[in-house]
């Protein structure tokens, strides 16, 4: 019998000795991806993009090969979009820029810097405060591997009008 006879219509095999075993992991839908593997996908496109090209380019090649990258394996990737903020009931449209947003719940911050400074890690978690989401990938590409390059960040912050309160 060929292949196709030993499997059954779901693709579970069905040989003596193999039943319950399936020829191929069958993809979860985009929508039915939780947040840690949305990143895990995320980082590994991001580490073969290093692996491939080294580091030494502008920030602006990494971003736009991250991002056509995750866009083929049918993510939902924005790219460069302002974001407004609002202090005291003062609103500025652009306030800022962020590099890719994944899913509309992963935000990307790309580097391209000889090292990690203090203020990468402070700016995305300000974005990811601003725009309300909890996890965001630092990935600078500068760094000799891309595993001393990359952080995961998580917005832990509760606003004060939300935060549980505690009487005496």
């Amino acid at each position: 019998a060929g292949q196709g006879a030993d499997l059954d219509r779901l693709g579970n095999c069905i040989r003596s000795g193999l039943e319950g075993f399936r020829t191929k992991t069958p993809r979860r839908k985009v929508g039915e991806m939780d947040l840690d593997e949305l990143a895990r996908i995320c980082v590994d496109r991001g580490f073969r993009l290093h692996r491939d090209l080294g580091p030494g380019l502008l920030e602006n090649v990494y971003e736009a090969l991250l991002f056509e990258g995750l866009r083929r394996r049918g993510l939902q990737v924005s790219r460069q979009q302002p974001v407004h903020v609002e202090h005291d009931g003062i609103i500025i449209e652009n306030g800022f820029r962020f590099d890719l947003l994944v899913e509309d719940k992963l935000l990307i911050e790309i580097k391209s810097t000889e090292r990690h400074a203090p203020v990468h890690a402070k700016q995305l978690l300000t974005y990811l405060r601003l725009m309300d989401l909890r996890l965001g990938l630092l990935m600078n590409f500068g760094l000799a591997t891309f595993k001393e390059g990359t952080r995961r960040l998580v917005n832990d912050y509760v606003p004060a009008s939300t935060a549980p309160t505690f009487a005496p």
